[in-house]
């Protein structure tokens, strides 16, 4: 469906093209979503940063996540995840707190040590690479909206039928839903790890 992030990133912008924005802002998702948003924040004349959010793993299976947190919380959860494997928010604090660390450490690491944008009053668009369970889209949507955006809008090249956080956002634009979506890498054919250094890149080349 895509060649790589690059190429989602260029139909991504061409897509958001169409609307007029208000002194725009892009916020990517790191690591995977800032080589899509860096074609956006071109194409809509836009300043490019980010927004953290780390999946909070069930215990002693990594791959698998019951919520998700910025780097200041509160982190958010899947309710019927929680009670499906008998577990508890307060269970979990350990976990959150290292993921809250991990995701202040890359947010230091990406701006080095630049404060975080004033969104008050400006159109945010949140791009990312694509949308599975949407749980990391939903804690930073929730995260961006609480500062203040003036209108907020997830953008990402493909996502899941059921993933599709419109109660925290005015708008998701997805270029593509498949029926069939089982994991967003299988939909680039270039699904390369972004890398740190890449990121920052991509973050201070804008």
């Amino acid at each position: 469906m895509f060649r790589d992030r690059h190429e989602a990133g260029e139909r991504l912008a061409e897509e958001l093209a169409a609307t007029q924005w208000q002194n725009p802002l892009v916020l990517a998702m790191p690591r995977g979503g800032v080589p899509v948003a860096a074609p956006v924040a071109r194409r809509l004349g836009a300043p490019l940063d980010v927004v953290v959010a780390r999946k909070i793993p069930v215990p002693g299976s990594p791959e698998v996540a019951v919520g998700a947190t910025t780097y200041e919380g509160p982190p958010i959860f899947n309710r019927a995840a929680l009670d499906r494997l008998g577990l508890t928010e307060d269970g979990l604090a350990d976990a959150v707190a290292v993921e809250q660390g991990e995701a202040r450490r890359r947010v230091e690491l990406y701006r080095g040590g630049a404060p975080e944008p004033d969104v008050r009053g400006r159109d945010v668009i949140v791009v990312d690479d694509g949308l599975a369970t949407g749980m990391s889209a939903r804690a930073a949507l929730g995260h961006v909206r609480e500062n203040g955006a003036a209108s907020l809008v997830l953008a990402v090249p493909v996502r899941a039928p059921d993933a599709d956080p419109t109660d925290l956002c005015d708008r998701v634009v997805a270029i593509e839903v498949p029926a069939g979506f089982r994991a967003v890498g299988e939909w680039y054919t270039d699904f390369t790890q972004v890398g740190d250094h890449e990121v920052r890149r991509l973050l201070t080349s804008g």
